[in-house]
């Protein structure tokens, strides 16, 4: 019997549509967009706005996108996990809301939080479902509502997050199709550099930690920076050599749209020129978890049957690693 591996069988994506442009934060806070562009590759991100919306209203269409294109109802999911770092609400899980408001009245869910990693980190749990043979239609979730923790008067993080989704479904393949082989790595010691200070069970929320802005996200800039360029460089080049994949056989480089010269540096140590990375932080910005699979989205239709693609992320924790997926689908069906 052949070899069970989970393969993306359809994408959806959604990013909402007000855009925050360098030009507007301008105006906000010291900054200009020369400075924001040359540091970030940054032009412009898209913006939740309305009362009493959450991840979970950035997810559903996305999800509803993928399962238009799939041909198959709200109902055939069994399994939904969503990756995210801002969540509708402590608990419950914002999968589980996903799944009310899709009516995935057969799908259990649960949330995965590894921030910029979070989405390969729930491909690679999902895949290992449908690897089992305990579910056949697996959806994985990157949502975030980055602009609910951003202080818009710190341009050390205002200009760099984005609001965004993008999700895709796993489904059972014997032909050698699919997520093929994964690196995951965490060092926890890397939390003092990029975290949310309060609203966790060591800090809960208080009027004084809101006095103080402490529920914002807290980025150390240059620590950060130097991680994520030597460990996302170094795993996406160690799941090459692990596999004898030359740059040759690498159709794509999928990186964590963070900041643009870490994702050059990337590339740089894969041996992968710049016409075979996607690239769209300089319309969404940095969405979280939402990065892949909003690059996998906007770049579906040139990606053809039997391509290698790297995906590889870093985030806050520290997390990062790096999935070789085998592409599946044929270019131009979705």
């Amino acid at each position: 019997m052949s070899k069970v591996t989970a393969a993306i069988t359809a994408i959806g994506g959604y990013v909402p549509e007000y855009v925050l442009t360098n030009a507007e934060l301008e105006k906000m806070v010291d900054t200009t967009d020369e400075w924001i562009t040359s540091r970030t590759g940054i032009k412009e991100r898209r913006i939740l706005k309305g009362e009493g919306l959450g991840t979970s209203d950035l997810a559903v269409p996305a999800v509803q996108d993928m399962l238009r294109k799939r041909g198959i109802q709200a109902e055939d999911i069994e399994l939904l996990i969503c990756a995210t770092t801002t969540p509708d609400h402590q608990f419950p899980a914002t999968a589980n809301i996903i799944c009310d408001k899709l009516g995935a009245k057969n799908a259990f869910g649960y949330d995965i939080s590894a921030a910029c990693s979070g989405f390969i980190y729930a491909l690679v749990t999902g895949s290992k479902f449908i690897e089992s043979g305990q579910y056949k239609k697996v959806v994985v979730v990157g949502a975030d509502k980055m602009s609910s923790i951003i202080d818009y008067t710190d341009r050390a993080t205002c200009v760099i997050f984005g609001d965004g989704a993008g999700a895709v479904l796993l489904e059972p393949d014997t032909e050698g199709y699919g997520i093929r082989d994964s690196i995951l790595r965490s060092d926890g010691s890397g939390r003092v550099y990029l975290h949310q200070k309060a609203g966790g069970s060591v800090k809960p929320a208080s009027h004084k930690t809101v006095d103080a802005g402490e529920h914002y996200v807290f980025q150390d800039g240059q620590p950060v920076f130097k991680f994520a360029v030597t460990n996302m460089a170094d795993v996406s080049a160690e799941i090459m050599e692990k596999n004898k994949l030359g740059a040759d056989d690498v159709a794509w480089l999928v990186p964590h749209q963070a900041n643009k010269r870490i994702i050059d540096a990337t590339a740089r140590r894969m041996g992968v020129g710049p016409e075979k990375v996607m690239l769209n932080i300089e319309r969404y910005g940095n969405t979280t978890s939402g990065t892949i699979p909003l690059c996998l989205w906007d770049y579906e239709k040139q990606l053809h049957k039997g391509d290698n693609l790297i995906l590889a992320a870093f985030g806050g924790g520290f997390t990062w690693g790096s999935v070789w997926v085998k592409w599946r689908l044929e270019a131009g069906r979705l």
